[in-house]
C-alpha cells in the first residue's frame, strides 16, 4: 500500500514513543491551565509523532505495538491530577452529596453553605473551586454513579476519589482500544485505522489526563455499535443507553439506526436503550429534577459561550441589529437548526451502507458543534472517533487547532481571544472544503488508503 511519505521513511516506534511519553508527562504532571506556552509545547511533542505515524502508516505497520503504546500512555495518566480542567471539583461535590443520600439535582451548591443546610465534606474551599457554582449540575446518571462510588471509596481525599474516577475512564478507554480494530474488521476497513483515535493527543490528554466522561460515552457507543453490527440489537441498545446516560450527546445518533437497520430491528434496540436510560435516571427523579436539569440544559444554549463559530458570527449580526447580545434567541435557534439538520442527515443521506451512515453521523456531530455556543477541546472526541470510519481527516486538524484556545486561560483576567477562534475555524473549514471537493462521498484518502 502506498503512503504519503514512502516506506523508507516509516516511523521508528521508539522515537515516536519517546515523544509521546515526553508530551504526556509534561501535559499530565507539569502544566496548569494558565501555562499556555508549555501546553502548546506538550501538544506539539505529541502531535509530531502522531502525524508521523499516520502519514507513514502502511500495510507493514506494526499497529498493535502502537495500540499498546496508546494504552500505556492512558495508564500513565491515571496518576496525574487534572491540570487543564477544574471539573473534578464539581464531580467531588456531587459525589459527596450522593454518598449521604442527597440528590445532587435538588439544590444549587450555595444552598449547602447556608446555616442549617451544611453537608459533611462540602466546604467553602471546595465551593470556591467550582467553575459554575451558580448552575445546577448537568451530569447524567452513569457519571453520577462514578462520582458517588469514588467519594464512597475515598470520602476525604480528593486525590483518592480522582484515582477511582480515572480508573473507570482508563478502563473505558482500554476497552475502546480493544473494540476499535474489531469494529473496523467487521466494516472491512484496515484495523490500523484504530490508531487515529488511539494515538490522538487530544483524546489521550483530555480523557485520561483531564477526566472528561467522553471516554465512557465513547466506550459504550463503540460497544453498542459492535453489538449492532454483530446482529445483537437488544444488547446493543443497552450499551447505547449506557452511552447516553454517560454523556447525553450520543442521543443525536439514534435516528441514524432507523434507516440503517430498519424498523423491525430498531424497535427492540430503542426499547432496550430507553429502558436502561429510564432505569438509570429513575433514582435521580424528584420534584426538582426535571425543572433543575432542564434549566441547566436551557442555560447551556442561552448563556454559555466558548470557542463558537457560527454563533459568534450570528452574535455580531445581532449586536449590529439590536445593540445587545441576542444569545437567548440565537442559541436555541441554532440548536433547533442543528437538530433538523441531523434528522435530515439521518433520513435523507445518499447511500445505505454502514460507511455512509457513519460518514453522516460525522456530519451530524460536526454540524452540532458548528452551531452550538460552546465547544471545549474534549467535545471533539466524537468527530475524532468517527473520522476513522470515513475518508475525512479534518477533525484531526481541528483536534490540534483547538488546543490554541487554552491561550484564553493565560490572560488575567480571563479573556477569549477571537483571533485564535477565527484562525482555528478558518483552517478547519478550509481543510473540510478541500476534502469535500477532492474526495467522493465514500472515497478513501491516502492516509490509510486501503478500504
Amino acid at each position: 500500500m502506498s503512503t504519503l511519505v514512502g516506506n523508507k521513511f516509516r516511523p521508528s516506534f521508539w522515537i515516536s514513543a519517546l515523544f509521546f511519553l515526553a508530551g504526556s508527562l509534561l501535559l499530565g504532571f507539569w502544566v496548569e491551565q494558565a501555562d499556555f506556552s508549555w501546553i502548546i509545547a506538550g501538544f506539539l511533542l505529541m502531535f509530531a509523532p502522531y502525524a508521523w505515524v499516520l502519514l507513514g502508516a502502511n500495510g507493514d505497520l506494526d499497529w498493535k505495538k502502537y495500540l499498546w503504546l496508546a494504552g500505556a500512555l492512558r495508564i500513565l495518566l491515571l496518576f496525574a491530577m487534572p491540570g487543564l480542567s477544574d471539573d473534578l471539583y464539581r464531580f467531588i461535590w456531587d459525589g459527596r452529596l450522593l454518598t449521604q443520600g442527597i440528590n445532587p439535582f435538588s439544590h444549587l451548591p450555595a444552598w449547602y453553605l447556608e446555616a442549617g443546610n451544611e453537608v459533611s465534606g462540602l466546604t467553602p474551599n471546595l465551593y470556591a473551586s467550582l467553575n459554575s457554582p451558580e448552575y445546577y449540575t448537568i451530569y447524567p446518571p452513569v457519571a453520577q454513579a462514578v462520582f458517588g462510588l469514588a467519594c464512597w471509596v475515598s470520602p476525604k481525599s480528593l486525590y483518592g476519589a480522582m484515582l477511582v474516577m480515572k480508573l473507570f475512564l482508563v478502563l473505558c478507554e482500554l476497552f475502546s482500544l480493544y473494540l476499535l480494530p474489531r469494529i473496523l474488521t467487521l466494516l472491512k476497513m484496515p484495523a490500523e485505522r484504530s490508531l487515529i483515535y488511539a494515538l490522538n493527543p487530544l483524546i489521550i490528554i483530555e480523557i485520561s489526563g483531564n477526566l472528561h466522561f467522553e471516554g465512557a460515552m465513547i466506550c459504550f457507543f463503540l460497544a453498542g455499535l459492535y453489538l449492532i453490527l454483530a446482529g445483537r440489537e437488544r444488547i446493543g441498545g443497552l450499551a447505547m443507553g449506557l452511552s447516553i446516560a454517560s454523556k447525553l450527546l450520543t442521543l443525536i445518533f439514534m435516528p441514524f439506526f432507523i434507516r440503517r437497520i430498519g424498523w423491525n430491528k430498531v424497535i427492540p434496540l430503542f426499547i432496550f436503550c430507553g429502558g436502561i436510560c429510564l432505569l438509570l435516571f429513575l433514582p435521580l427523579f424528584s420534584e426538582s429534577f426535571f425543572g433543575n436539569f432542564g434549566e441547566s440544559l436551557d442555560l447551556y444554549f442561552r448563556k454559555f459561550e466558548f470557542n463558537a463559530s457560527v454563533y459568534y458570527l450570528s452574535r455580531w449580526v445581532g449586536y449590529q441589529l439590536s445593540g445587545f447580545n441576542l444569545i437567548a434567541y440565537i442559541g436555541p435557534g441554532l440548536a433547533l437548526t442543528s437538530g433538523l439538520g441531523i434528522l435530515a442527515f439521518a433520513f435523507f443521506h445518499p447511500g445505505n451502507s454502514w460507511k455512509a451512515t457513519l460518514k453522516y453521523m460525522l456530519y451530524g456531530i460536526c454540524l452540532y458543534l458548528a452551531l452550538t455556543t460552546t465547544v471545549h477541546p474534549w467535545y471533539l472526541s466524537l468527530p475524532v472517533l468517527l473520522c476513522g470510519f470515513t475518508s475525512y481527516r479534518f477533525p484531526l486538524i481541528w483536534s490540534f487547532m483547538i488546543t490554541l484556545t487554552y491561550i484564553n486561560y493565560s490572560y488575567d483576567p480571563y479573556w477569549e481571544n477571537l483571533w485564535i477562534v477565527a484562525l482555528e475555524y478558518g483552517i478547519v473549514a478550509g481543510v473540510f472544503l478541500w476534502e469535500a471537493k477532492k474526495y467522493s462521498a465514500l472515497g478513501s484518502w491516502r492516509l490509510f488508503k486501503r478500504s
